[in-house]
């Protein structure tokens, strides 16, 4: 029963981080999915992102940092994609440099620290909490609810951090349901689908990976500058691994809402996002010593990436069965 309890009260913070890590989840939905890139510089731009947002919230600009974080992603996904269509460099390598770089780069920028505290700076979150009460109360107001009732407990669930990624979220997944739809957002899938035939339809695939690469970096970025914001500190080793996660949140959303028009898909993709939050937070309450945290990481991966391989062969192991059973029946 500790445990149950335990759990429902780790799910908040599950459902909130799930929101933030969806920001990455949908980057790579862009840029794997769409445009069929791995970018392996996800981890050190999610860390850029968290840097550059931390040292521009603590100078006294919160509003800015979300912009001049994303500009910094957006930078680091130009110099990814001119490394593997300018200079013959494999998209896969292309993003182990860069994301090696980022990590002398994100020290330079914290100041030559690899810790900053933001517990007495004014942050996105700190700035946005009277409008989120505000919305609390109009809410009760509407019903005629008052505290401690019903509506009021569940309305408790959505925080302050959690309205704001929802937010952030359906954002993005709005931007991506237009602009793919638009004739660069277009060229974009098909440079993912044959870049051969898009070549021969007069459209530069170059010009489009590197389109695809600076938005799909900018949401990871953005993902980044929010999650350092809301847990008021920010370490040099906050992206560590945070390409193994969005993978496997963008392959469990796929299981779920693999097919489909755009917006689906993209919802998908933060459902996949929020499972995993769950799953690791489901581990964490069994305790588990922080170093065995990778393997689990590595464990949620290998399901969802085996889990649709197995489904579909699930039918011939089946098959093979039932023709073993008849055979020795007959024999």
């Amino acid at each position: 029963m500790e445990f149950f309890s335990g759990l429902l009260s780790s799910l908040p913070t599950a459902f909130e981080l799930g929101l933030f890590n969806a920001l990455v989840v949908l980057a790579l939905f862009l840029s794997y999915s769409m445009l069929n890139v791995c970018d392996l510089s996800t981890d050190g731009c999610y860390t850029l992102g968290a840097a550059v947002g931390a040292v521009v919230a603590i100078s006294g600009h919160p509003y800015l940092s979300l912009p001049a974080a994303m500009l910094a992603g957006v930078i680091s996904g130009f110099v990814t994609a001119i490394l593997q269509t300018k200079m013959g460099i494999d998209s896969l390598l292309a993003g182990i440099i860069v994301n090696t770089g980022l990590y002398s780069i994100n020290i330079a920028i914290m100041g030559n620290k690899s810790l900053l505290n933001l517990n007495k700076t004014e942050t996105v979150f700190t700035k946005l909490k009277p409008a989120t009460d505000k919305l609390h109360d109009g809410i009760l107001g509407l019903f005629g609810a008052g505290k401690d009732s019903a509506l009021d407990k569940i309305l408790a669930f959505f925080s302050n951090e959690i309205i704001i990624g929802i937010l952030a979220v359906a954002i993005v997944i709005l931007f991506l349901s237009l602009f793919l739809r638009t004739r660069l957002g277009l060229a974009i899938r098909a440079t993912g689908n044959n870049p051969d035939m898009v070549r021969s339809s007069s459209i530069n695939p170059t010009m489009t990976t590197i389109v695809g690469l600076c938005i799909a970096n900018s949401f990871t970025a953005l993902s980044g500058c929010l999650f350092a914001q809301s847990q008021k500190s920010m370490s040099i080793d906050v992206g560590t691994g945070m390409v193994t996660v969005a993978l496997a949140a963008l392959l469990i959303g796929g299981a779920f809402m693999g097919k489909g028009k755009i917006p689906v898909r993209a919802i998908g993709a933060v459902i996949g996002a929020i499972i995993f939050r769950i799953v690791y937070t489901i581990a964490l309450r069994f305790h588990m010593p922080s170093f065995m945290l990778k393997l689990v990481s590595s464990v949620i991966v290998i399901i969802a990436i085996t889990g649709p391989y197995l489904k579909s062969k699930y039918p011939m192991f089946v098959r093979r069965i039932k023709h073993g059973k008849a055979g020795r029946e007959d024999a």
